[in-house]
């Protein structure tokens, strides 16, 4: 039975469209979202995380004291999101109790409130190494440090990232996807560009051969064009990553705002993916420089998706967000970065790729420009209203008056 009325399904029919296969195809794609954009960042190891390229702007009230008011927060957004979700943790979320317990002493039992948590909601978790905001991390460097003794307190760090990440993927029945991203740097022009990457080869080689289950976890490598204290060089550029990934066969992360403003990640799937075997995609939205912004339906993430889901990708690009912002409710930062996500795979799933490439094909370019305008003008929104209906969430018009009541009750209590 068709969850679109017959006028809408028959506008998308008459372009060889099935609307509601669309709409099966959505709701098996999942979307990870980033704990860190509940807390600015914070984590829970009790200090303030901040600079080493991390930086939250905004003072909005109700910021998460602890795990439990986080997870709670979470709950929220994630009910208000259709579809498939993921949570994205990072090490600094762990849990450990009276105890006192470095990062590269970290094991899963530290994060056994996350594992029980998400159990109960059938979700998955992955995992990031944090590899910043640590007095081993003082001034920038890590993986690349020219200190052996640093360097191998984050190799540590990272072999004990990828075996939470494998009791992550074993218990929930999902894989964990861990992603490294180091900070690593300079502010200024450096004398020598290879050394921190010789270094950060070698480090990463120790890292990735510590064997992990690759059934319940798979490894992917971030690069940044620049960074708060690493405007001149990042040891961990795209073109290294790119290499490092072809060489170690892992995932390669594009993130939307790791490179140059006026350059997109949108062409870039259907290169690197000739070469490894999957791409992780960190979805957000820059201003100006890698600001971290919210995700809203902007030609750049529409571009992006369209791609993955056109060229046939979407087996191989785990889909993620990247952002934190204070200045707004955090719950709704959250819940519109992933709805945003959603209606740009649907758009993407409606959209007639195959006719599109006949036209191309044929080279028949005007019926391809003809065609791609057409589609501005379908019933897109009665679509994803019928699909917010169906997966019992909020529509557009209602979601953000759940956060506001929510904030009403809880937010006065967190001083």
């Amino acid at each position: 039975m068709s969850l679109l009325p017959d006028s809408v399904s028959s506008r998308y029919a008459e372009l060889g469209v099935d609307a509601d296969h669309a709409l099966e195809r959505l709701t098996s794609i999942p979307v990870s979202m980033p704990c860190w954009q509940f807390d600015d960042v914070t984590g829970l190891e009790g200090g303030h995380l901040e600079g080493a390229g991390i930086a939250a702007t905004g003072n909005y009230p109700g910021k998460p004291r602890n795990g439990d008011e986080l997870r709670q927060d979470i709950d929220l957004a994630l009910r208000l999101c259709p579809g498939t979700t993921r949570l994205n943790l990072h090490a600094c979320y762990a849990e450990t109790g009276p105890e006192t317990v470095d990062r590269d002493a970290y094991t899963a039992e530290h994060f056994a409130n996350w594992l029980d948590w998400a159990a109960d909601r059938h979700i998955g978790l992955d995992f990031n190494p944090t590899c910043f905001s640590h007095r081993q991390a003082a001034d920038g460097f890590t993986l690349s440090h020219r200190d052996s003794h640093v360097r191998e307190f984050w190799i540590r760090h990272c072999q004990a990232s990828r075996n939470i990440g494998e009791a992550f993927g074993t218990r929930l029945g999902s894989r964990s996807t861990v992603n490294v991203w180091i900070p690593d740097g300079y502010k200024d022009v450096p004398a020598d560009r290879t050394g921190p990457r010789v270094r950060l080869a070698s480090a990463l080689d120790q890292v990735f051969a510590s064997e992990v289950d690759r059934t319940f976890v798979e490894d992917a490598v971030e690069s940044k064009l620049f960074g708060i204290g690493s405007e001149a060089y990042v040891t961990g550029s795209f073109e290294f990553y790119y290499g490092y990934a072809m060489k170690q066969q892992i995932l390669l992360c594009l993130d939307a705002g790791h490179f140059h403003p006026t350059e997109t990640i949108t062409d870039k799937f259907s290169s690197v993916l000739m070469f490894v075997p999957g791409v992780l995609c960190h979805l957000t939205r820059g201003l100006r420089w890698d600001s971290d912004h919210v995700l809203v339906l902007d030609d750049a993430t529409k571009a992006a998706i369209g791609e993955i889901v056109g060229g046939g990708y979407l087996d191989r690009v785990r889909l993620g967000l990247d952002y934190f912002d204070a200045s707004i409710n955090r719950i709704a930062a959250a819940a519109l970065g992933v709805r945003t996500t959603q209606k740009a795979l649907l758009q993407a799933l409606l959209t007639p790729f195959s006719t599109l490439k006949e036209y191309e094909t044929a080279g028949d370019f005007t019926a391809r420009l003809c065609l791609m305008e057409q589609l501005h003008s379908l019933p897109f929104g009665d679509v994803w209203e019928a699909y917010c209906s169906h997966q019992d969430v909020p529509s557009e018009s209602y979601w953000l008056q759940e956060v506001k009541r929510y904030e009403a009750e809880e937010f006065g209590k967190r001083v």
